[in-house]
């Protein structure tokens, strides 16, 4: 007897024994699994490993963590499909994961236990939420043999235990103020505010005020006046007509005179100063779009903000929007709360500071507005971006549906009616030949190739005809043709050619078949890539690195033919830079040749403390240049500007500061030649301020002398005075251009 006590006592202590091996810690009732035996398989049944079970539970936990619903749900047994659809099954997994705010989830498996026909897998499960902290559980899924393969019998325990009979989740959110955008010197650039959508009704005018109410409305939304005229005559009585918004401090002439006509609602928004500065940079808020409420609802968001769609806005909106607080509440099914699971405060948003100067920005803006183009501004010793300006361009505040100006669609109507493209960053996204102005870069593969001296010449005549099949012409070949046709003569400085002429002398006067020469003798003495590669020295064909908004490459492929040689040689072919790509490399030249990486953000400020992030100036490179031949470049830039023959200098007449740099006139294969001026000032030491490199284009306009040098100017007068000082030849700067053809100066130049 005693021998048959001891071995019952054996057993059993075995089988509590094997019973106890899988237990694990936690709120799942898995003490309650254990304590019921399962039958251990015979030999001889037909029966799936217990790996098999752990295996398919891996497989249902590794699709929750993609989202993959429909993937879980065909891994349910034919009773728990039967019992809910595709539909309501993925609803209630989403519903849970978006309410918990479930940025990431983990597991491990921890036992199993099985039958020929039924398993049971335990696992913990850990939802790392942003707003209730990690939420851990460990669970027991039940698995039925069906088929010769285990799927999951589910229920609403599997997500949380605690949703069992129903229960449903919801988070009791706190949401801090977005925070606002400022430029360099702390003046608002994107703010919270009471704004005023301004507008024009044409049947209330009052007559003997029209001239305030245009003068006042143009001054506030940068129109010019007539333009408004224009605007009313047009529409006739009985129309409204949208103006802009302003904050009461901007419209408060406006608001006490309050002329007949002048209609305006107020609306609390995230308001855009001076209809937009620099747009497409700084970008724009919308509220979260279906496509985007689960990523958002799992950061924490509960859908209803207004997030950062492009820009500075998107970049930043992790600084922007503060951190979200949260409180996540077990509800029962008709809306009580049962108990708390997790909770966090908010914290106020940081606010961010761009390098950007508002007022040389609103000047940009101004400056390139009836046309379509780009300007970037940029110190030639940090990388800071100034000012960065692309036209056309747009209003933000007009996507806010709050603004009554707001009538014709916000954003979908601009997109949808404007063929010109005003979101396009036309500064860093847009790929243009760079035409002459790519001659700076010819010169510098010249000169390090040893092949030419600065003082090698060239005879520069009308035709180039070195190319066995066929003859190009100089640009003073095509203003001869042009002065015929108009009757007049080919006698002066850019209907003549240019003559015997210096490699800088070269560069000065734009000539066409010395840089033909030049691409057409480096290809020959078999340095065919020489140009290609000292473009890509010079940070052309590949991003700048510039982070906070989006850019392009651009495109410098090596040539292939005689051809392609002498067209890259003078900017053309399929050569394509952007406005910021040749800003950067005018800094380089500017500054002795470091290579900065452009940067627009100044630093993020949090309500207290020190910055997050604070603007530290990166070099990127160095030009390949040895400091004889830059020199020998910064003397030809400063002779296209200063020489009476240089081919900026007669449009930059009147400037009191030195400035260097080189024109362009590309051909666009669509209309008329892209304009592009590009240059930098040397004033550092007598101002005491940073010299600037600036970039301009105008895009199928003509002549880079014509149009993108006046622009120059103007932003050049504006860094040093304040403003523009002169009025360009086409008509006052931020006004429609009223001259349809330049004047012809008498021994003045207009060149590419």
């Amino acid at each position: 007897m005693k021998v048959l006590r001891w071995i019952n006592y054996i057993l059993i202590l075995a089988f509590l024994s094997s019973c106890g091996a899988g237990e694990t810690g936690g709120s799942s009732g898995l003490g309650t699994l254990f304590a019921t035996a399962t039958p251990l398989p015979t030999a001889h049944a037909n029966v799936t490993p217990a790996p098999d079970a752990q295996t398919e539970v891996t497989k249902y936990l590794q699709a929750l963590q993609t989202d993959d619903y429909a993937g879980m749900y065909d891994m349910l047994s034919q009773s728990s499909r039967a019992a809910i659809t595709l539909e309501d099954f993925s609803k209630r997994y989403n519903d849970a994961l978006n309410t918990m705010s479930a940025a990431s989830i983990e597991y491990s498996i921890n036992s199993s236990l099985l039958s020929p026909y039924a398993a049971e897998v335990a696992y913990s499960i850990t939802y790392k939420t942003v707003l209730a902290g990690d939420i851990q559980r460990n669970i027991v899924v039940h698995l039925v043999n069906e088929s010769g393969g285990w799927k999951i019998q589910w229920e609403d325990g599997l997500i949380l235990p605690e949703l069992v009979g129903g229960n449903l989740l919801a988070m009791e959110y706190s949401i801090p103020a977005r925070g606002d955008i400022y430029d360099r010197d702390g003046n608002p650039i994107v703010s919270q505010a009471e704004a005023f959508a301004f507008g024009i009704q044409t049947d209330q005018i009052d007559l003997e005020l029209i001239n305030t109410l245009v003068t006042d409305l143009g001054r506030l939304c940068g129109f010019d006046p007539e333009y408004i005229r224009d605007q009313i005559d047009a529409a006739g009585p009985g129309w409204y007509l949208p103006m802009c918004e302003g904050t009461r401090d901007e419209a408060q002439r406006l608001l006490s005179i309050s002329p007949g006509g002048l209609v305006y609602t107020k609306y609390e928004s995230r308001y855009y100063f001076k209809t937009g500065l620099a747009p497409q940079a700084v970008g724009y808020t919308q509220l979260i779009s279906p496509t985007q409420l689960d990523t958002y609802r799992r950061l924490g968001y509960n859908g209803s903000e207004k997030v950062g769609q492009t820009g500075i806005e998107n970049w930043a909106e992790d600084y922007l929007a503060g951190q979200h607080g949260g409180i996540l509440r077990v509800v029962s099914p008709d809306g009580q709360p049962i108990s708390i699971l997790g909770q966090s405060s908010r914290q106020p948003a940081d606010s961010v500071y761009l390098t950007i100067d508002q007022n040389m920005q609103y000047y940009a803006q101004q400056a390139i507005e009836y046309f379509r183009g780009a300007i970037v501004v940029m110190e030639v010793d940090t990388g800071r971006i100034v000012a960065m300006a692309s036209a056309p361009d747009f209003d933000p505040n007009l996507f806010d549906p709050q603004n009554d100006n707001n009538r014709l669609g916000g954003l979908d109507q601009l997109i949808m009616s404007n063929a010109n493209q005003p979101l396009y960053n036309r500064a860093t996204q847009g790929q243009y030949p760079l035409g002459s102005a790519f001659k700076t870069i010819t010169t510098a593969a010249a000169l390090e190739s040893g092949l030419y001296l600065k003082d090698t010449t060239y005879d520069c005549q009308y035709d180039f005809t070195e190319l066995p099949d066929r003859i190009l012409h100089d640009w003073t070949w095509q203003h001869c043709q042009d002065a015929v046709a108009a009757g007049d003569f080919c006698d002066d400085s850019s209907t003549t050619p240019s003559g015997l002429l210096t490699l800088q002398e070269g560069l000065m006067r734009s000539c066409n078949p010395y840089f033909w020469h030049i691409g057409l003798d480096l290809f020959n003495f078999d340095r065919k890539t020489d140009i290609a590669k000292m473009a890509r020295a010079f940070g052309l064909g590949s991003k700048t690195g510039i982070e906070q908004v989006e850019e392009s490459s651009g495109q410098i492929t090596d040539p292939l033919s005689d051809i392609d040689a002498v067209n890259q040689a003078i900017g053309q072919g399929d050569m394509l830079v952007t406005p910021l790509q040749v800003a950067r490399f005018m800094a380089a030249i500017a500054n002795g040749g470091t290579m900065y990486r452009p940067q627009i953000i100044e630093k993020i400020q949090p309500v207290d403390g020190d910055p997050k992030l604070t603007f530290r100036p990166e070099a990127t490179g160095t030009l390949p240049l040895r400091t004889e031949n830059l020199d020998i470049i910064r003397e030809a830039l400063l002779m296209v500007t200063q020489n009476p023959r240089g081919t900026a200098r007669f449009n930059l007449r009147g400037l009191q500061f030195d400035v260097a740099g080189k024109t362009g006139t590309a051909e666009s294969g669509n209309g008329k030649s892209h304009a592009w001026f590009a240059g930098y000032t040397l004033n550092a030491a007598d101002t005491g301020k940073p010299d600037l490199a600036i970039a301009v284009i105008v895009e199928n306009i003509g002549e880079g002398s014509e149009y993108a040098v006046p622009i120059f100017k103007a932003m050049v007068q504006t860094y040093y005075y304040g403003s523009p000082q002169s009025v360009p030849w086409y008509g006052p700067i931020g006004e429609p251009p009223y001259t349809p053809t330049p004047p012809g100066p008498a021994g003045g130049v207009f060149a590419p």
